[in-house]
């Protein structure tokens, strides 16, 4: 389905539900959406955010001719621990056939990526994301993440919930960075955004800011956009080369 999200076109769920590993999950907008979901009797999330395998759109890309970027699992995680291995095998099977759509795989679980992936050809079409919330949960993953030969190496910096000091780039394409949204939402500090932001410039990393969160640069606390406008602060959004080639998205 189309995405609100700003740095993909469309989201492909054959999972949802997920489990909280670490305190970047702590409010999850994904656990209150499946929750909604559930409610209202929504296909796939009968189980609300409990792991569970969807099916039904598992073929959704089939149906798809025109090349479209796929968010994979932005209700789940695709290297979640239930996943089983036949049916992750199945979704591969369908990122393989269809070669016209690019998939964006983001994970928090980097050694069952690494399992899996570091045992077999990574098709072109896949690009591969490690969430970095913190030092301690968030940069151990990039060291996995690194070793892997994708098209796009990404990093998903959100919600940054402190200064991460010096990260080791190496083979990095590309670093979304962005605060927390919602009522409960931790506030991040500018200096941490500008330290990431610097260190990108530096390496000729694609450094894309996808927002603010419900606390501003000011550390004010209100709504993110009005009538589509961003009132929390600048932003910045580079996309990695690749992007700007295929899909002409900026």
């Amino acid at each position: 389905m189309a995405s609100k999200i700003e740095w993909t076109e469309a989201t492909w769920n054959p999972t949802s539900g997920c489990t909280k590993i670490s305190s970047g999950c702590k409010h999850c907008y994904a656990e209150s959406m499946a929750r909604r979901l559930k409610a209202i009797g929504t296909v796939g999330y009968e189980n609300g955010f409990r792991f569970s395998m969807v099916p039904s759109r598992l073929h959704e890309p089939l149906k798809k001719k025109k090349p479209t970027v796929y968010f994979v699992n932005s209700m789940s995680d695709i290297f979640h621990e239930k996943m089983p291995l036949d049916y992750l095998d199945k979704i591969f099977s369908v990122i393989e056939q269809t070669p016209q759509h690019t998939y964006q795989l983001l994970t928090k679980r980097a050694d069952n990526m690494f399992d899996f992936l570091s045992k077999r050809e990574i098709p072109k079409n896949v690009w591969l994301g490690v969430t970095v919330e913190n030092r301690y949960d968030g940069l151990p993953r990039i060291e996995k993440l690194r070793t892997l030969n994708a098209t796009v190496l990404f990093l998903s910096v959100e919600p940054l919930l402190e200064d991460l000091g010096r990260i080791d780039l190496t083979n990095i394409d590309w670093v979304i960075v962005g605060g927390e949204s919602g009522n409960q939402a931790r506030p991040m500090d500018k200096s941490w955004v500008e330290n990431i932001k610097t260190q990108c410039d530096n390496k000729d990393v694609a450094f894309f800011f996808k927002q603010w969160g419900t606390w501003g640069a000011d550390k004010v606390k209100r709504n993110k956009k009005v009538n589509g406008k961003e009132l929390n602060g600048k932003i910045w959004q580079d996309y990695p080369e690749v992007i700007e080639k295929q899909f002409e998205l900026v």
